[in-house]
């Protein structure tokens, strides 16, 4: 579906200063297919007003945009969303959300730059739009680790079912995740760090 442009950009405010106890920042970026609740995740864990590109959606280019189950979605991120949270004193984590619809997928090479990891939204609804999106990924060469957002319509599978469904290897992370809840969507991205340091040590030790 087609957007039509609104005249404002919500973001944040002046008064969302980042803590001077901070001493470490890490880009994460959060991606997954049209729908699958980005934006919502974005919204969810941020501690600061979230800075966010939606914009109503029209009919204009429903032969182009995959929207099959997602039918009464109305509004979709254009550009990106941006929020922050602080995982302790000294870290915090800059979250960038990625468009969701592929002919927005050229902006993706832009927001993974410094980027440490990402973490990928599926939607087991439409489980087809994630492999895309993993291999992208993959071929980056990018951490990541899987999040299997409770829609409250969605099927229920067991994560060992929808591994190999997604053909991903023992050693990425995947994890149940309602995008709606902070909490959740907290343990989400400190699976994400853990397998960030995991890694990282791994390399050490290698090395």
């Amino acid at each position: 579906m087609d957007y039509k442009i609104s005249d404002t950009v919500r973001g944040p405010s002046a008064e969302d200063t980042l803590p001077e106890s901070v001493t470490t920042a890490v880009k994460i970026v959060i991606v997954g297919g049209f729908g699958v609740g980005k934006t919502t995740m974005v919204r969810a864990v941020s501690e600061i007003r979230p800075l966010t590109t939606e914009e109503t959606m029209t009919r204009a280019s429903e032969d182009i945009d995959h929207v099959t189950g997602v039918e009464d979605k109305t509004e979709t991120t254009v550009a990106m969303d941006f929020g922050r949270i602080s995982l302790n004193e000294r870290l915090v984590l800059y979250l960038f959300g990625t468009p969701g619809q592929e002919r927005f997928w050229f902006l993706w090479n832009g927001l993974f730059d410094g980027a440490l990891g990402a973490v990928v939204l599926v939607d087991t609804r439409r489980l087809e739009v994630s492999f895309d999106v993993i291999g992208k990924l993959e071929d980056r060469g990018m951490p990541f680790v899987v999040a299997v957002n409770a829609f409250p319509d969605a099927p229920r599978h067991e994560l060992d079912e929808l591994r190999e469904a997604l053909d991903l290897p023992d050693w990425v992370p995947m994890v149940d995740c309602d995008a709606r809840n902070r909490l959740s969507s907290r343990d989400v991205l400190l699976e994400l760090t853990r397998h960030l340091q995991a890694l990282a040590l791994s390399e050490r030790e290698t090395g």
